[in-house]
C-alpha cells in the first residue's frame, strides 16, 4: 500500500472514533438533563398534588 492509502485508512478510523466520543458524551449530558429534569418535574406534580387534595373534599 502507498502512504496515502495508509493515511486515508488512519483517518477514517480516527473520525470513527470522534464520532463515539462524541455520542457517548451526548449520551451523558442527555441522562443528566433527564435526571435533573426529571427532579424538578416529580418536586411539581406532588405539589399539584396536594394542593388539589386539599382544595377537593372527597366524600
Amino acid at each position: 500500500m502507498t502512504k496515502k492509502k495508509i493515511l486515508l485508512k488512519n483517518q477514517k478510523g480516527q473520525g470513527v472514533l470522534e464520532y463515539i466520543i462524541l455520542t457517548g458524551l451526548i449520551g451523558i449530558f442527555c441522562l443528566a438533563a433527564v435526571k435533573k429534569f426529571g427532579k424538578s418535574l416529580d418536586t411539581r406534580i406532588n405539589q399539584i398534588d396536594r394542593k388539589v387534595k386539599r382544595e377537593l373534599i372527597i366524600r
